[in-house]
This record gives C-alpha cells, sequence and structure tokens, in this order.
C-alpha cells in the first residue's frame, strides 16, 4: 500500500477538524484540547493513545456520534466534504447524525452499538442500512453477499447476531459499517477479539479500501501490526495530539509513545516479556507439585457436547426440492469436551473466532447445560444447580463488560451481592481491596458508564475478584487494555493462582497465554485438545 498513499492524497480533505476544546456537559474540563486533524481520500491514519486519553471521544465527534450541542461543547469546527461548521459553545449548527453517517462509517469498541438490535440474521442486519436508502432489492441482496464475503461472514447470513462469537461480531459491525461505502471510515480498536484470520482479513480490507479512495482512520492503544502500513500515525495523550510522523518516526525507541501504548503480545515490564515462543511456562504453583496432581480437580468437564438450537441459526434448514433431506447438520459446537484443572493453574484457551470459547466458559457456572456429559465444580456435579449458587464457587468474567455491570458507582458494583456471601462486617474491605487490585480505588463514587473501556473491563474483573471464587474464567481480559491495565490483570490473576483459584483464560493474544498460562489447550471444530 507504499504507506497509503496514492494519487489521491493530492486532494483536498474529505474530513478535518480543529477543536480547540470539546467538553461533556457535566464535566469541568475539556477531554479534547487543539486537536486540529485532516483525512485525505485514499490514506490510511492511526491514532494512537493510552487507555483515557480521549482517543474514542475524538473518534465519536469527528463520527457525528458525539454531536456538538447534545453530545457536548464544541469550540471550534468540523468539515466535511467541503461544508464547514462552525461551533462556539451556543446557536451552533445542528449536526444531523443519519446524514453525516452517510459519508462518515463508525465502528466503535463495542461492536453491538453498531447493530440495529430489531434483526433476525445476519443478512438482514447487513442490509438494514441500505433498506434506509430504499436500494433495490436485487442490488441490496448482491451488495449484502458482496460484504459478507470480503469479512468472511458468508457461511453465517442466516445466523442471528446474538449466537456470534465476540469476534465474528465485531466483523459484522465492521460489514454494517462498510456496505453503504461511505468516504471515511473511522474505526475504534477493530482488531480486538479478532483471530489471525479474521486480522489478515481486516487489513485486508483496510488495503482495498485505500485503494478504492476511502479515508481509513483507527484508534488503537495497541500498536497491531497492520497499524504499519498507515501512511500517518497520530498520538493523543490527555486530550491532545503530542507527537505525529510516520511509522518509521514513532519507533518505540523516539520516547513519542507512551507506555501505556502497547504492541500485540507485550507483556507488562518484568514480565519475561522477551521470552520466545516454545520457552518454558512459568513455574506450576507451589499448590500443584510437579508430577501431582490433586484427588478432586476444582473444575472438571467430563465429555461435554453442546450445541445452540438449529445451530444458531434464526429459523431452521429448510428441506431440499422435492422433500429430500437438508444439509447434514454441523459439528456441534462442543463434541466430548474433556477438562480438568487444579487449585492455582493457570489454563489458557484458544482457538479461531466461533469456535465455541465463550460457550465453553459459560458451561462452567451453568449459564449454559451441556446436551451430554458433566461439569463438576469441587467434585460436585452442578446438572439441576441454580447458576447463581454456582457463581459462589465460579467467577465469570464476560467478553463485553457492559454484560455484567448495572450500578449506579463503582463501589456499588463490586459490593453488589456480597452481604449474601459473606459477613455484613467483611464486605467494605473485600470491595476496596479488589478495586485496589484492579487500580480503581480512586474511582469508587463514579458511575461505570463514564469510565474507559478499559477501567470497565477491570472494574468487572473487580467485581469477580472480591467473591473470592474458586474458579476464576476470563472470556478475553486482555481486550480494551492498554500496557498499564494489562500490567494490573497480571497481577491480579497471579494473586488470584497464588491464593488458590483455578483459572482459565480465553484469548486471542497468543503470547499472553504463553506468558501467563502453565498449559495451554485449543478448542476448534467442538473439539478440545492440549
Amino acid at each position: 500500500m507504499a504507506g497509503g498513499r496514492n494519487a489521491l492524497e493530492t486532494a483536498g480533505p474529505i474530513l478535518s477538524a480543529g477543536i480547540r476544546t470539546f467538553t461533556f456537559h457535566d464535566d469541568a474540563a475539556p477531554v479534547l484540547h487543539g486537536v486540529e486533524l485532516a483525512f485525505v481520500p485514499g490514506t490510511f491514519t492511526a491514532v494512537l493513545g493510552p487507555s483515557g486519553s480521549g482517543k474514542s471521544t475524538l473518534g465519536r465527534v469527528l463520527a457525528g456520534w458525539l454531536p456538538p450541542g447534545s453530545g457536548g461543547t464544541l469550540h471550534g469546527f468540523l468539515e466535511l466534504a467541503g461544508t464547514r461548521l462552525q461551533f462556539g459553545g451556543g446557536g451552533d449548527p445542528r449536526i444531523n447524525p443519519a446524514e453525516w453517517g452517510r459519508q462518515v462509517g463508525f465502528v466503535p469498541q463495542d461492536p453491538a452499538a453498531v447493530l440495529s438490535t430489531v434483526r433476525a440474521t445476519v443478512a438482514e442486519e447487513l442490509a438494514f442500512g441500505l433498506e434506509n436508502r430504499a436500494v433495490e432489492r436485487a442490488a441490496m441482496k448482491s451488495t449484502v453477499e458482496r460484504t459478507a464475503a470480503l469479512l468472511g461472514l458468508t457461511d453465517l447470513l442466516d445466523h442471528h447476531p446474538a449466537r456470534l462469537s465476540g469476534g465474528q461480531l465485531r466483523r459484522l459491525a465492521i460489514g454494517c459499517a462498510i456496505v453503504t461505502e461511505p468516504r471515511v471510515l473511522i474505526m475504534d480498536e477493530p482488531f480486538a477479539s479478532l483471530d489471525s484470520a479474521g486480522t489478515a482479513g481486516l487489513a485486508q480490507l483496510v488495503r482495498d479500501l485505500v485503494r478504492r479512495g476511502t479515508a481509513v482512520v483507527i484508534l488503537s492503544q495497541v500498536v497491531d501490526t497492520p497499524l504499519l502500513d498507515a501512511g500517518t500515525w497520530h498520538v493523543v495523550v490527555d486530550g491532545r495530539v503530542t507527537a505525529s510522523g510516520t511509522p518509521a518516526e514513532l519507533h518505540p525507541g523516539s520516547g513519542l509513545l507512551p507506555s501505556g501504548i502497547r504492541r500485540p503480545g507485550s507483556l507488562p515490564e518484568g514480565k519475561d516479556a522477551a521470552r520466545p515462543r516454545g520457552a518454558a511456562r512459568p513455574a506450576v504453583p507451589a499448590s500443584v507439585p510437579p508430577g501431582t496432581a490433586p484427588t478432586v480437580p476444582v473444575l472438571e468437564l467430563r465429555g461435554v457436547s453442546f450445541d445452540y438450537p438449529d445451530g444458531g441459526r434464526k429459523t431452521p434448514r429448510r428441506t431440499r426440492p422435492g422433500g429430500g433431506p437438508g444439509p447434514a447438520r454441523q459439528p456441534r459446537v462442543l463434541r466430548d469436551v474433556n477438562l480438568a484443572v487444579n487449585p492455582g493453574e493457570i489454563v489458557a484457551v484458544t482457538g479461531p473466532n466461533g469456535a465455541g470459547k465463550s460457550t465453553l466458559l459459560r458451561h462452567f457456572n451453568g449459564l449454559l447445560r451441556p446436551a451430554s456429559g458433566q461439569v463438576l465444580v469441587r467434585g460436585s456435579d452442578i446438572a439441576g444447580t441454580p447458576a447463581g449458587a454456582v457463581a459462589r464457587s465460579v467467577g465469570l468474567l464476560f467478553q463485553q463488560p457492559r454484560d455484567q455491570l448495572f450500578e449506579r458507582t463503582v463501589l456499588r458494583e463490586v459490593r453488589f451481592g456480597l452481604d449474601s456471601l459473606f459477613h455484613p462486617g467483611e464486605v467494605p474491605g473485600r470491595a476496596l481491596e479488589a478495586l485496589a487490585a484492579v487500580g480503581l480505588a480512586g474511582a469508587a463514587g463514579e458511575h461505570p458508564a463514564e469510565l474507559p473501556a478499559s477501567s470497565q473491563r477491570l472494574l468487572a474483573l473487580a467485581t469477580v475478584l472480591a467473591r473470592k471464587p474458586a474458579v476464576l474464567a476470563l472470556d478475553e481480559p486482555t481486550v480494551a487494555l492498554d500496557g498499564d491495565g494489562l500490567a494490573l490483570l497480571d497481577a491480579a490473576v497471579r494473586a488470584a493462582a497464588r491464593e488458590g483459584a483455578a483459572v482459565v483464560l480465553v484469548t486471542h493474544d497468543l503470547a499472553y497465554a504463553r506468558s501467563m498460562a502453565h498449559r495451554g489447550v485449543e478448542l476448534d471444530g467442538g473439539l478440545l485438545a492440549g
């Protein structure tokens, strides 16, 4: 892609901004200051910043998702396709998000935020934007199929979006953003939770979009390998652009990248970040001496098989013309899975998007029940035990923090339910201890929804840690974490294992899995291999 440059760069910017300040209505201080950016057709730009730097806010302002006025107070200008809108904090022009979205596609950190929530299949979600533009049916069908092929979603077109894995959901969100062919595409952490095939596919999609004249902007706190192809990097720290240049100019030794920005697979300082593939994993903790095992594993799956009704499809497969049988049923999501995890042991589960890794974790605490086989916690089969009762022993960190955060303050979030598990006098101390473990002791009074994505994930982890579960199940725990957040996660997981918890973590970050786990297993095609 030659750094994302082509003949289109001689044209003027398609989208530009001069933001003197942008302030949320309830905040005293601006979240963005002195930001001046311009994006030219046919270019690829990366905006890098640690958690809480303001880059996600910047992306939402540029995409019209935080329109000045209703979204916050902007002093400065936004210019799209030659039309400049000047803002001074009062009597300002209005942005129509729908009209703005015709030219600027946006994929936020939470891919589910893009979806309509009223469509029952992947195909219908992809068609939603085209329907709103009254695209003719045959053209709509062709465009949906072409977009699905670009993102590896062809085999999922008749699946319900709720049945997709995290990586598949992200690819669907990207498809919804590009299906109408916007002139600008802004994506916030788009490589998070993608497997290697998904990452390679998205990198190729970016190259194709740039070649066709789209201005592509990626916001990230991780220097994913595809970002090395960007023509320009902008570094955002504390709401300001502190450095701009090519990837070569902003190399790790330049001193221009803050410590919070990490590279894929990078580990917290002092955690053996340089250990190569195949090197020895951490020593098994003293609670599990090498060569021995407890009489009863704290978590055990015996011959567990599971499938969603109709394979996750919204409607059953149709029979062939003439009434003959339809295509053979796809393999079960889980097939005869056996797994035993001992106290103090950390096990990493890897595998491609859609392999069933999140489904596997949901069996640990009874949110899902096997079609056959047994799940044992502390030696007892949990069949027939309410999920709420199993949760006393099994703490599950969901892939999306929104699935387990609902209280009005950070402290209330962590304290929720502790009164039923511990003596009332212990509850305040346990809650504060868990917040301190994830670096959020100073945020106890804040609303969870106002935290950066990295802090929301750490808060969700704190709600699990406070219960001191015997089993800690973590679904993609590194997603949305910058370097500082990764160090906090690392310390919290290791501490839980030292105290005897059995830890199972699902991740696509293979370097992190190798650094953390005593052993790894891979789930693919419904089968678990170790």
